[in-house]
């Protein structure tokens, strides 16, 4: 898949929790409460880091990681389209200023 293909896959999940949201809660959740399960999404992140590190005894953790990382990632996509941030071209840039920044300290 291509960078835009995620990030319409995730737009589209997206408008499915909506739907589920506004079913069971009467409303769907805000850009903030988005934000604030991105980072439960992160804490939970982290527990799973620390188990792929001998510090927490947490079982399939290796599949774990890897869902937890997608999580993240949906969060990530959802929050930039939320704010109409263009990812791919943020991304593309940020790591363009990292790279001259290294460049330029070495």
């Amino acid at each position: 898949m291509t960078f835009k293909q995620l990030s319409e896959r995730a737009s589209e999940i997206r408008s499915r929790y909506r739907e589920f949201e506004t079913a069971k809660y009467g409303r769907s959740w805000t850009d903030e409460e988005i934000a604030l399960g991105f980072v439960g999404d992160v804490g939970d992140l982290m527990k799973l880091i620390q188990a792929k590190n001998g510090v927490r005894a947490i079982p399939d953790a290796d599949e774990k990681l890897a869902h937890e990382l997608a999580d993240c990632l949906w969060s990530v996509f959802t929050l930039a389209d939320a704010y109409n941030i263009d990812l791919e071209q943020a991304f593309l840039k940020t790591m363009n200023e990292i790279e001259q920044f290294l460049k330029a300290n070495q």
